[in-house]
């Protein structure tokens, strides 16, 4: 079972047009281990779900199965494109599939598991437009965001291929070469001869909470050179891995009662700091987490007094970065 491994990007988006050879490369999924010791096989659910409705037999779409690439198995040609279309009339048609990840090679070949990541295919009812009509925006760059989820205390890995397949087995002729922009220190590498972006040390979500770089692309053809920039973002998913803390250290509040005090009256506080948790929806998950008791034998200290709750999101700023966390009041 793929405890595990998972992707760092839950959707993948591509174009797919009539007449593509087969074994033209689409798109490259990357993964990332829990542990070092992991294997990663991919596989691909074969059904293609063409509406809510629908679903068809994937005739046409493999993956490799240790590397993640996805290429075409069969050409698709105009017949297919009726066929997978809801009406022939429509210039695209919007297919669906999903991408299997365990750490194992896949015995039952299923779709069940739930370490998937969803590929959205534009089949395109033409054949791929030259590369010399493509802008630089679209020779170096798919439609999708370049934003990324890595969990904390994971072992490194690469995990995004910045190179498109598609565009680099098809226009052999461009000189297409990318940068990663960021500032010093930044825990992630870009390497030249495999284009893979590599995060090359276990994060820490209390220390950074995002990470924002920026991807430089190069197209060069002949004497005409051509730049594009795009933001290239890394999220921290968090791992409950701190205790909570007290400002100060304080972990006791005195309490002086007077007579006549009317009921509501708020006779101490005590603050507690979270900074591994932000407050979560509903609020009755997060009241749950920490509880305030009275520790008492006396009925009458039971039936007099209570402890109430407050929390709400707060920032701490650890080395000049802000990382979101829960200020519990009691």
């Amino acid at each position: 079972v793929a405890l595990g491994l998972y992707f760092p990007r839950r959707e993948y988006l591509e174009n797919v047009y009539i007449d593509e050879p087969a074994g033209t490369p689409l798109l490259h999924i990357r993964a990332l281990r829990d542990s070092q010791e992991e294997g990663v096989h991919f596989h691909l659910c074969q059904n293609l779900i063409i509406s809510r409705a629908r679903s068809h037999e994937n005739n046409w779409f493999q993956i490799r199965e240790k590397t993640g690439l996805l290429y075409l198995s069969k050409s698709l040609d105009r017949e297919d494109f009726n066929m997978l279309s809801v009406g022939n009339w429509m210039p695209l048609s919007k297919v669906m599939l999903y991408v299997f990840l365990s750490s194992h090679p896949f015995q039952e070949k299923e779709c069940d598991s739930a370490t998937r990541a969803t590929v959205f295919l534009s089949l395109i009812n033409a054949t791929a437009p030259a590369c010399s009509s493509l802008t630089a925006r679209q020779l170096c760059f798919t439609e999708m965001d370049l934003s990324f989820h890595i969990k904390e205390n994971k072992p490194p890995g690469t995990f995004h291929q910045l190179q498109l397949p598609s565009v680099h087995h098809l226009c052999q002729n461009l000189s297409i070469s990318y940068k990663l922009l960021a500032a010093e220190g930044v825990p992630f590498r870009y390497n030249e001869n495999t284009t893979g972006v590599r995060v090359t040390q276990s994060l820490d979500r209390e220390e950074r909470e995002r990470y924002e770089l920026i991807a430089k692309c190069t197209v060069r053809e002949g004497l005409r050179e051509m730049q594009v920039e795009v933001p290239f973002l890394v999220n921290v998913l968090d791992e409950d891995d701190s205790p909570p803390f007290l400002p100060n250290g304080t972990d006791t509040a005195d309490a002086v009662v007077e007579f006549n005090r009317k009921e509501g009256t708020v006779l101490s506080t005590l603050t507690v700091y979270d900074a591994d948790t932000t407050p979560i929806y509903p609020l009755e998950s997060s009241r749950k987490k920490y509880t305030g008791t009275i520790i008492t034998e006396d009925p009458w200290i039971s039936e007099t007094f209570r402890v109430e709750h407050i929390f709400d999101e707060i920032h701490f700023s650890p080395n000049g970065s802000q990382v979101r966390g829960t200020r519990h009041e009691y």
